[in-house]
């Protein structure tokens, strides 16, 4: 009787622990993606009803033995390339990754044409 109570006990607490590995996983998971209602948040901060949803599909998908890598890129392929907080580097997402520093170059030479005008004339 104190074996069967004792391994009762083990497999309790491995099931808890594999538990927790899987809700580590999928909240590690859901902060890299961005909530497509909201956009300010990420789905693992989001209450919104979708961003539930996702976590719930990235839960399921997890304990089935699927790949964080493959329901990265199913969420990506349905959702687009702006669920990722940090997107792939490809001629698709050179403007997100590039498209703030050009404005900033911008619009520091028009500053500084502004500047040497005003020098120059009255």
């Amino acid at each position: 009787m104190r074996k069967f109570i004792a391994l009762t006990v083990f497999a309790a607490a491995v099931t808890a622990q594999a538990a927790e590995d899987l809700d580590t996983r999928v909240e590690r998971l859901a902060q890299e993606l961005r909530c497509v209602v909201c956009q300010s948040q990420s789905v693992a901060d989001s209450n919104a009803p979708l961003a539930v949803d996702m976590k719930r599909h990235l839960r399921e998908g997890l304990a089935a033995g699927r790949s964080e890598q493959e329901l990265r890129d199913e969420l990506v392929q349905r959702y687009g390339e702006q669920v990722l907080y940090r997107p792939a580097l490809h001629a698709g997402t050179v403007p997100l990754w590039f498209g703030p520093v050009a404005l900033v170059a911008i619009g520091g030479l028009v500053y500084w044409r502004h500047g040497r005008r005003r020098e120059g004339g009255p």
